[in-house]
């Protein structure tokens, strides 16, 4: 039994390949493990997620909440203070920004309730839904995008308001 030693699955699978074969499945696994850690480390620079922990979506509600309390009160700086850095560089200032609110984000501040739906992560984007009821009943769907800071607090990077197949009672 000499020159006989216990192999591994793999080391049994690539010893049946030949050397030629054997080493470009080798170099192919390699190049493919490579490319897999340079777009997770470029994601992680990027402040890409896959998973956000149940306490951070607590947080984002929290900021969500706090805006919304901010908006319907008419405190356009502490609104404003909860919009990511490209928000707050895309209007400038706090007035403008609490214009466009009133322009097109009324649901916002007229709702009779609200209720955080289920948040999800879409290609790295972090989406945390609320919904909207209005006095009339109408149904709508806030969804806002969320960018953590480099300081480790949340900041709302996007609102789109949609209609909803759900009626109010």
């Amino acid at each position: 039994m000499s020159g006989v030693r216990s192999r591994s699955g793999l080391t049994l699978a690539l010893a049946g390949l030949g050397a030629r074969r054997c080493l470009a499945l080798l170099c192919l696994l390699a190049a493919a493990w490579a490319a897999a850690q340079d777009i997770e480390a470029a994601e992680t620079a990027r402040g890409v997620r896959s998973t956000v922990s149940a306490a951070e979506w607590k947080a984002i509600q929290r900021v969500i909440s706090a805006q919304r309390t901010a908006l319907i009160a008419g405190d356009a700086g502490k609104a404003f203070g909860y919009a990511s850095p490209g928000i707050q560089s895309q209007f400038g200032d706090a007035a403008t920004f609490m214009a466009m609110v009133h322009h097109g984000y009324e649901a916002l501040l007229t709702a009779r309730y609200v209720e955080f739906l289920e948040g999800a992560v879409i290609d790295g984007t972090i989406i945390q839904p609320l919904r909207l009821i209005d006095a009339d009943n109408t149904v709508r769907v806030a969804l806002y995008t969320m960018e953590k800071q480099k300081n480790g607090r949340w900041r709302i990077s996007g609102c789109r308001i949609a209609p909803s197949t759900v009626q109010a009672a």
